[in-house]
């Protein structure tokens, strides 16, 4: 069909470019695209590439007459949250980009592919290849159980570093950190039975939800930087100079590593799907690479994959913490951008009896993410799998990260609450209203 057709051209036409860029021929692989003499396929090189507007995410490769609507009943511009995504009088798609968040919905729904996000890898190679710096792949906590079952973290490290990679760190370790940080917020901020706390950590169409859409909630929700930053933040403070790239399930992340106040953190992104595509085209198989073990994250910081993640992991240290504190975390989980819209809602009218807000704008949290390998289902069921398998149930126990926090300057837990020693923890909401 046309619409497979098209979308296997644009993976097609990645593949190539990142083959011809580990051969170091990778601009006469744009001329010979241009040569063929597909506009289209002038464009899908220019995006694949990382090309563009270097502050845009989603972008028009064509135009549409809008019948994917009537084939698939799904919509691009119905799915916007943003109202970026209209129609002009002939039925062809605009994008509205000071609208946009880059959240990819309309490109996940698509299926005509005149919607694509920019591929970040392409300028990265040459990273890769003159190792001046150490580039580290950072992975998201939904990264277990994406591939095939015998594709154990260890090989996937082994995997990234025969692409060139310095090493691979789980993002879930600093999840750990910000579940600390999170539980020391919440203490702080909910010290009576109708006060409430809005995490902002892990999902940007969640946050973007509450800073456009819903900004009278935006007192309530904790000054948290995301786990990704975070993480990259965290290399590049122990390795100066180091490059990060963040591997994931989400277009929305792409978007998250460009807003002003946070794009010091993470130098590009790439989805689970580019991930698999990069491995294709330059021919490794993880599968059989030998085992680079290096795990020390905690069931906190593994869950945060799945809806509902979260909320346990922060509710788990605050019983750790403070057994005896009289106001437990009474939590709600958003699944879903019309959830996420309905929750919000209900908050602003006091509809909601709870005091921790946890939101995923994608169905099943992350695993659940437009960029995915694998289903819902079975990334929940691995993500909960790899979490009973850490050796601590929350980072108050995990050596590991109590280690980490000294070196990057928090002698103490409750530091977490200072805005010079946490600075890179930390993210100012109210300027951004």
């Amino acid at each position: 069909m046309y619409e497979q057709n098209t979308q296997s051209n644009y993976d097609d036409i990645f593949k190539r470019l990142v083959k011809a860029a580990y051969n170091g021929h990778v601009e006469q692989e744009i001329n010979k695209i241009h040569q063929e003499g597909n506009e289209t396929a002038d464009k899908y090189a220019l995006y694949a590439s990382g090309g563009g507007d270097p502050n845009q995410v989603v972008f028009k490769v064509k135009d549409c007459a809008g019948d994917c609507v009537q084939k698939t009943g799904e919509d691009c511009e119905a799915s916007c949250l943003f109202n970026a995504v209209v129609r002009d009088m002939e039925g062809n798609v605009v994008i509205k980009h000071n609208n946009c968040s880059g959240c990819g919905k309309c490109v996940e729904v698509c299926k005509n592919y005149s919607l694509v996000d920019k591929k970040e890898f392409i300028p990265i190679i040459k990273l890769l290849k003159d190792r001046k710096h150490p580039v580290f792949a950072i992975v998201a906590p939904a990264f277990i159980g994406q591939y095939a079952p015998e594709i154990t973290p260890g090989k996937l490290r082994a995997a990234f570093k025969r692409l060139g990679f310095y090493g691979m760190v789980e993002v879930a370790l600093f999840a750990d950190i910000l579940t600390l940080k999170e539980a020391l917020e919440f203490d702080r901020l909910v010290t009576k039975e109708d006060h409430f706390m809005l995490t902002s950590m892990c999902c940007p169409i969640w946050f973007s939800l509450v800073k456009r859409v819903y900004k009278d909630l935006v007192p309530h929700i904790s000054p948290s930087v995301s786990p990704m930053v975070a993480c990259g933040r965290g290399i590049k403070y122990l390795h100066p100079g180091a490059k990060v790239v963040f591997v994931g399930p989400c277009i929305a992340k792409k978007a998250e590593a460009k807003e002003e106040d946070i794009k010091d953190a993470v130098d590009a992104v790439l989805t689970f799907k580019e991930v698999d595509q990069i491995f294709e085209a330059v021919g490794i198989d993880p599968v059989e690479m030998g085992e680079d073990p290096s795990e020390h994250s905690s069931t906190a910081g593994r869950i945060y994959a799945r809806t509902g993640g979260v909320s346990k992991a922060i509710s788990d240290t605050l019983n750790r913490l403070w057994p005896e504190r009289k106001i437990k975390i009474r939590a709600i989980q958003a699944d879903g951008p019309k959830d996420c819209k309905k929750v919000l809602k209900e908050v602003l009218e006091g509809k909601i009896d709870a005091n921790f807000l946890e939101g995923m704008g994608c169905p099943g949290g992350c695993v659940g993410g437009p960029k995915s390998v694998t289903d819902v289902k079975t990334g929940t069921k691995r993500v909960n799998e790899y979490g009973r398998e850490a050796e601590s149930l929350t980072p108050v126990d995990n050596e590991h990260v109590m280690g980490l926090l000294k070196h990057l300057g928090i002698a103490d837990i409750h530091e977490f609450l200072d805005s010079e020693k946490a600075a890179m923890f930390i993210r100012n909401f109210s300027d951004q209203t």
